[in-house]
């Protein structure tokens, strides 16, 4: 006879990452020696304070989902996860929806107009990214990046909470947004600096000195250079872009949201603005 031990879910050989999350939410419990009734009446406190019955988690329907692979609905779960002090972003993430995959995804999803990121993420899971480089890499030259890289790994993203992230936001330049092309093309990714709100009306030598802004205002997002006269502030797309100016009353119909300060974009030779009827 074989010695050979069959793993089963929920059994101590199998890793966590195989254990349904029904299931892993019952050893939770049970760690916790909480009795189905206990995470009833604890649930029952947690709708009182929202005043809201959604929140509720009746005996049945925890054991449905520790037995029969039920989904809670997202008021039980953050019951649950509350109950049972748990990172409710980890949980969700037991049954498939990883919260890290909402910018690949997005990106993916091509939007004509051009639009603020809102997705804050909260610093949660990890990313590939470089661990070591050639020593001999000089910083001051220009360099085949992707040669000099002698290792790749993965690091929490907690480890970018020291950087000053709190500043600066994200945007994306829609499909369909030509108004900066050639200097920043369709579908780039723009990262603005909340901090520089002032509108810089002259100062720079060439155009890649120029500020460029982002501005919200009622018919969506614009990413471009401005001036301002009097009560006014024109929209001012790159000459080569084929975009008109547009004019908005300042203060008032548009919002300076900040000034660009990185940018993103995929180099396409063959991709050209198209011809104006």
């Amino acid at each position: 006879m074989s010695s050979r031990k069959t793993a089963f879910h929920g059994s101590p050989e199998q890793p966590d990452d195989f254990i349904e999350p029904g299931q892993r939410l019952r050893k939770v419990r049970e760690r916790l020696k909480l009795r189905y009734r206990d995470v009833e009446e604890a649930s029952i406190a947690i709708a009182n304070r929202h005043r809201n019955d959604e929140f509720i988690m009746q005996l049945s329907r925890l054991s449905d989902i520790e037995s029969k692979g039920t989904v809670p609905s997202i008021f039980r779960l953050y019951s649950l996860c509350t109950i049972y002090r748990l990172n409710i972003g980890e949980v969700i993430g037991w049954y498939g929806v990883e919260f890290g995959q909402q910018g690949p995804d997005a990106a993916a999803i091509s939007i004509e107009n051009t639009h603020i990121i809102g997705f804050s993420g909260g610093l949660h899971g990890d990313i590939e990214m470089p661990l070591a480089l050639d020593p001999g890499l000089d910083p001051r030259k220009t360099s085949y990046l992707s040669a000099l890289i002698q290792k790749w790994g993965r690091l929490p993203l907690q480890l970018l909470a020291s950087m000053d992230l709190e500043q600066h936001r994200y945007a994306f330049i829609g499909s369909e947004d030509w108004s900066m092309y050639p200097m920043i093309q369709p579908g780039s990714l723009v990262m603005i600096d909340e901090m520089q709100r002032k509108i810089v009306n002259s100062g720079w030598q060439s155009e890649f000195e120029r500020p460029i802004y982002f501005f919200e205002h009622q018919d969506g997002h614009s990413c471009s250079w401005c001036t301002t006269m009097d009560n006014q502030l024109v929209l001012q797309p790159h000459p080569a872009s084929g975009c008109s100016p547009e004019v908005f009353r300042f203060p008032g119909e548009i919002e300076v949201l900040g000034q660009v300060t990185g940018i993103a974009m995929h180099l396409d030779p063959t991709r050209r603005r198209p011809s104006r009827a």
